[in-house]
Parts: structure tokens; sequence; C-alpha cells
């Protein structure tokens, strides 16, 4: 049976820059790349700079360029608290 999707949350300082679901995300943590999916155990992480990847259920990526900040996974839940993001088109 598949699981539900992941729900991801990217949060700046100055506003929540993505809500919503993803079948997988990759973030850059301080000492290399992390990939989450749906089921993955709890876990923080350390960001680093680079490129999150959301993968949308139905197809799709969201994109953005992040630097620095925390990564927690959550009972199907990602939520990035970084210092700086921006979406990449």
């Amino acid at each position: 049976m598949p699981r539900p999707p992941l729900e991801v949350r990217v949060v700046s300082p100055e506003k929540v820059v993505f809500e919503g679901q993803a079948s997988a995300v990759v973030a850059p943590a301080w000492d290399g790349f992390v990939g989450i999916l749906p089921g993955h155990a709890p876990m923080l992480a350390l960001l680093g700079e680079g490129e999150l990847r959301a993968e949308r259920p139905a197809g799709g990526t969201e994109t953005f360029t992040v630097a620095d900040g925390v990564l927690k996974v959550d009972q199907g839940r990602v939520t990035v608290l970084t210092e700086h993001a921006r979406i990449d088109d």
C-alpha cells in the first residue's frame, strides 16, 4: 500500500516560501545532500547552501535555493527553516 505524500513547509525569516505535498525531497545538508521519502525516520539536519527539490505527487518539481538553517523530518512532515530561500524558475 503506497504511503501518503510528505507535507512540506519551507520557511524563511520573512515568510512561508512553500507549503504543499511532495513524493520526495532532496535537500543540501551541510555535509552533502539528503533524500527524504514518505515513511522516513525522524531526523534533524543542518542545512548548507544549495538547491532544495520537492518532487510533486502529480508530477513536476518545486526548486528552491536555500542557505543555512535546519531541516526536520517527523511523522510525514518535512519542515525547512532557513535564513535564505527563494523559488527558482
